[in-house]
């Protein structure tokens, strides 16, 4: 598979990462372990070097299953994890810390079950409004200085936020939501991501699996699936948002290549330095994923998915009320 670098720090990754939460947290029942770990090391064995967890997926479950499925490939991958947040009782609170001596705790955490001895890219997770941005980052950079840690991102932060960390320590990578149904990074990220250097990776590249044409109008999520929770998947908004799908089946057809291969395909467009990290529990949806990286778009590609994006107003807002509060600070 093709390279990418991220940022300045010239962080070389495969073109297109994977992203390894939903085998663990968000969309519903865990992965059985060693079916994680096989599909793990798929993408291995298929050229992905870029993968990415977080001590809040399970939380901890899938650092461990990805600290298990890459220990004998350690040397020849990128591992990104994220600190952030401390838990309630039940595990399920999810409570905002980005406190210097949390941090140092977490990474401790985060090495042990990761199986390895430094951290590839260490993000923060959301922004703490509790904690200057500076102390975040000169934590980090002091991790860095100890060895612990390699480079440095942040997670849906504002320009401001991106701006004040970088001048402490150079971020490498800012990894937000942006897809062909969320393109507001558009307007002040990427122009700031630009110009410092930074690179970008866009998390839920193909909408929460909306965009892979598999979610119909009367798909129902079980409780355990952040989907049920979001306003966009609402069935409503399912019905509405259909008109994408059909647009970018269209455009698929054309080519002889999926809708989702389309989506990454686009993404991949955009900008030399942007690395999706589409995520998936099957093997052949990783191998579809990853075919996305060959397929090419002309001008004239990209002009009439632009027009058909210009033709659709899509509905619905991507998070709850609640967790919309923590984005873009």
């Amino acid at each position: 598979m093709q390279k990418r670098k991220l940022g300045h720090g010239n962080l070389e990754v495969s073109a297109l990462g994977l992203g390894c939460m939903g085998l663990s947290h968000g969309y519903g029942p865990a992965t059985d372990t060693g079916q994680a770990v096989t599909l793990i090391r798929a993408a291995v064995d298929r050229g992905v070097t870029f993968f990415d967890t977080a001590e809040v997926y399970g939380p901890y479950l899938n650092e461990e299953v990805v600290g298990e499925a890459l220990a004998p490939v350690r040397d020849r991958v990128v591992i990104a994890t994220k600190f952030g947040f401390t838990f309630g009782d039940d595990s399920k609170q999810q409570i905002l810390n980005s406190r210097p001596e949390h941090i140092r705790w977490a990474v401790e955490g985060s090495l042990k079950r990761l199986k390895t001895d430094v951290i590839d890219l260490l993000y923060q997770h959301r922004v703490d409004p509790e904690v200057p941005i500076e102390d975040v980052a000169g934590t980090v950079k002091d991790l860095i200085a100890e060895g612990k840690v390699k480079h440095f991102g942040l997670s849906e932060a504002g320009v401001q936020t991106i701006r004040r960390a970088h001048a402490v320590q150079p971020v490498t990578a800012l990894q937000s939501e942006y897809s062909l149904w969320w393109r507001e990074p558009e307007q002040e990220i990427l122009p700031a991501l630009e110009e410092l250097g930074i690179g970008f990776v866009p998390f839920s590249p193909l909408g929460k699996g909306f965009l892979t044409g598999a979610i119909k109008e009367g798909a129902t999520f079980g409780s355990d699936d952040f989907r049920s929770k979001v306003p966009r998947f609402s069935p409503e908004a399912i019905r509405a948002n259909q008109a994408l799908v059909d647009l970018l089946g269209q455009i698929a057809k054309d080519k002889g290549v999926t809708g989702a291969q389309i989506a990454l395909a686009w993404l991949l467009a955009q900008k030399p330095w942007i690395v999706p990290i589409p995520g998936t529990t099957k093997l052949h949806r990783l191998e579809e994923n990853l075919d996305a990286a060959s397929v090419e778009l002309a001008h004239t590609d990209l002009g009439k998915i632009a027009q058909a994006l210009a033709d659709v107003e899509i509905q619905g807002d991507r998070y709850p009320a609640v967790l919309q509060t923590r984005v873009g600070r």
